[in-house]
């Protein structure tokens, strides 16, 4: 590395920084972007590069921090400056009346003036900057000490990591609401859904859920935003007099406040603000539960002063609750793509919130027997600015005589497998993967993967055309596909056909353990797929392994036994699998593993880290597992090697920290008794 290079690379690096910083802001702050997104992408890519090539000229508020830094511990203690006050509630008009009766006493004036601000449904934040530098964010916590975010906060794409204007104070805190918008929670819901996990109950939920993720990089994914709404410590020569003054100060600087701030005077303005509020909050992009008054001037802020912990200058009046009395006409159960299971009431038509509802998810079966509904029960549901209608509770004064409980089916509405329930686990799943209608997208999908099947050509839509033409009724049938029928698709032409049919063709060469892997039986990864090839050596011996032989195999429990054990017990499972046999798949088999076989590693855990010179990583877990050892991720105390490689992270550091032996490459090859050869 030359210094003039590196001075080119810092020159560049800060104009990236600068422009991206700029392009975020007109984005986030002020909703007119100036380049389209794959340039910014373009943009971001190269600082990226640029940064891991230079991670020395990477500077703590670069925008590529935004993506995600390693999980972190645990969150430290932040004990705010200035306390974080709660907000006393208005659930009327005459308590609203007495609140500004009591303001107008105490600073014995006629009239006062409000700002009012939507009561944002998430998560109060401080954040403080110093030098313009974001450096600390922390959540309410009790008022005086909070939970420190800070690395989180900084992947919220609408705050600025830094604030580039002349006349900012060297240190000052801002106070606000992280929030989830709606269409972003219904994203994050349909992809939860798809995955087959558990579906937030609400934006605020989601938003705090994501706000105290131990991994930053999962806070990254989650569509979070954030509006100003106060300070916290600010000199006092640099504050403005009044709250809305401090908020359009604040926004000139880049920083984002709500757009529905209003200034009001007296409490007729406070009233004819609550109504337009209250009509528009179907309309907008963030949950709202209610607005809040403040006193707009700070030194009449100052002579109120406070009451234990809540400010006498400020009040939150609430929209009443949205609920609705209607009845469970039906309780059917839908299938997820991924075979889960999910009981949905069907309702008599209500309006909710300005929605006609009439369905609403009761998630899992757990959740159903906690709140007991029974068709024809009379329920409350809410919505109160919420997305998603919920069953609030069942009124069982008004339940019709003889009702039973809901039990959730044995077998699968949809196909007729068997029901997958695990005690202590929320969801069950339909056991027949490769059968059941509503998972045939999915199921394909997996099958035709890299680390499966791993069928060059097969996507997402010619997946789903196959289906809708019914030409793939479940797996089996993809090997029946000829090159005329797939170039009769849309955007197939023949050239794309043959490749198809020659790519399915070349599949059906394959291993074990990528053939049990593909059938995509629950809980079944690559790793336990490659643990029944090696220990049981035969589709067959794996097809009818009692559960007892099947928990025999290393790193398998009672419960992942219990899945392979029901998978192959239902017969339309059996089926497809002899009919992809019959279709010529042939599944080599792995040397069985037993006490004749070396495993000279047996017992002993690995971690790599770094770029290996002689082999790529995945052949370097194959070569470990075939002599016994196990291949891991994360360092722990347990972990008996680092295998230390090319260009090493930050795994070394914590290894000596751990105690754990390092070793570099020649080391490991002579540990697992190779210079390169395939010979395990």
């Amino acid at each position: 590395m030359t210094d003039h290079l590196r001075e080119q690379a810092a020159r560049r690096i800060e104009q990236l920084q600068n422009q991206i910083n700029l392009h975020n802001s007109r984005y986030y702050q002020f909703d007119d972007p100036i380049i389209s997104d794959q340039e910014y992408d373009r943009l971001l890519r190269e600082l990226e590069e640029l940064e891991r090539e230079y991670p020395e000229l990477k500077t703590a508020d670069s925008p590529t921090g935004r993506v995600g830094a390693e999980p972190l511990k645990a969150f430290a203690p932040v004990r705010h400056d200035v306390l974080m006050l709660s907000l006393d509630n208005a659930l009327s008009d005459n308590e609203l009346h007495a609140f500004d009766k009591r303001v107008r006493e105490r600073l014995d004036l006629e009239e006062v003036e409000y700002v009012a601000e939507p009561k944002l449904d998430g998560l109060a934040v401080s954040v403080l900057y110093e030098s313009g530098i974001l450096v600390r964010a922390a959540t309410r916590g009790d008022g005086q000490t909070g939970e420190n975010v800070t690395a989180n906060v900084r992947t919220i794409r609408s705050l600025p990591l830094q604030i580039r204007h002349k006349n900012i104070p060297e240190r000052f805190e801002i106070r606000g609401e992280v929030f989830m918008p709606k269409e972003g929670f219904l994203a994050l819901n349909a992809r939860c859904q798809k995955k087959g996990e558990k579906q937030f109950a609400n934006p605020r939920n989601a938003a705090a859920g994501g706000l105290r993720q131990l991994d930053p990089r999962i806070t990254a994914s989650r569509p979070l935003n954030f509006y100003c709404y106060g300070h916290g410590f600010f000199p006092a020569d640099g504050l403005p007099e009044s709250q809305q003054q401090l908020l359009q100060l604040l926004a000139s600087w880049g920083l984002p406040i709500c757009p529905e701030l209003e200034v009001v005077r007296a409490l007729q303005g406070c009233f004819a603000n609550f109504i337009r509020l209250q009509e528009k909050r179907d309309q907008l992009d963030y949950v709202i539960d209610g607005v809040v008054y403040k006193v707009a001037d700070f030194k009449q802020q100052e002579r109120l002063g406070f009451v234990a912990r809540a400010p006498r200058w400020a009040i939150a009046r609430k929209f009443p609750a949205e609920e609705a009395l209607t009845v469970v006409e039906a309780i059917s159960v839908q299938v997820g793509r991924t075979g889960a299971l999910t009981p949905v009431a069907r309702l008599r038509a209500v309006q909710v919130g300005g929605v006609i509802v009439t369905n609403s998810t009761l998630h899992n079966a757990g959740e159903i027997r906690r709140k007991d509904v029974r068709s024809g029960d009379t329920v409350v549901v809410r919505r109160a600015g919420d997305v998603i209608p919920e069953i609030v509770r069942v009124v069982v004064d008004r339940r019709p005589p003889h009702s039973e409980p809901f039990e959730m089916p044995a077998k699968c509405p949809v196909c007729g497998s068997d029901a997958d329930e695990i005690p202590g686990e929320a969801v069950i799943r339909c056991s027949g993967g490769l059968v059941c209608p509503a998972q045939h997208k999915e199921t394909i999908k997996h099958f035709a993967s890299r680390k499966a099947m791993d069928i060059e050509g097969l996507g997402d839509k010619l997946v789903s055309q196959l289906i809708e033409r019914q030409f793939a009724r479940n797996v089996a049938d993809l090997y029946s596909l000829d090159a005329d029928t797939l170039a009769g698709l849309d955007r197939m032409g023949r050239k794309s056909a043959q490749n198809l049919v020659a790519a399915l063709e070349t599949s059906k060469a394959t291993t074990l353990s990528r053939f049990v892997y593909a059938l995509g039986i629950r809980d079944v990864g690559e790793v336990t797929a490659q643990n029944l090839a090696e220990n049981l050596g035969s589709l067959d011996a794996i097809m009818n392994a009692s559960e007892e032989r099947l928990m025999a195999v290393p790193d398998i429990g009672p419960v992942v036994a219990r899945h392979v054990r029901l998978f192959f017990e239902q017969a339309s499972n059996r089926t497809v699998t002899d009919e992809l046999l019959a279709a010529g798949i042939r599944c080599q088999n792995p040397r069985l593993r037993h006490e004749g076989t070396p495993q000279p590693l047996r017992g002993k855990t690995f971690v790599l880290t770094g770029t290996l010179l002689s082999m790529t990583r995945d052949e370097a877990a194959r070569k470990i597992k075939a002599a016994g050892g196990k291949i891991n991720s994360s360092l722990s105390k347990k972990t008996d090697y680092l295998v230390i490689g090319a260009d090493p992270g930050s795994k070394t550091e914590k290894a000596l920290s751990l105690g754990v032996k390092t070793i570099h490459e020649e080391e490991f090859l002579n540990l697992i008794g190779s210079k390169g050869e395939n010979t395990f």
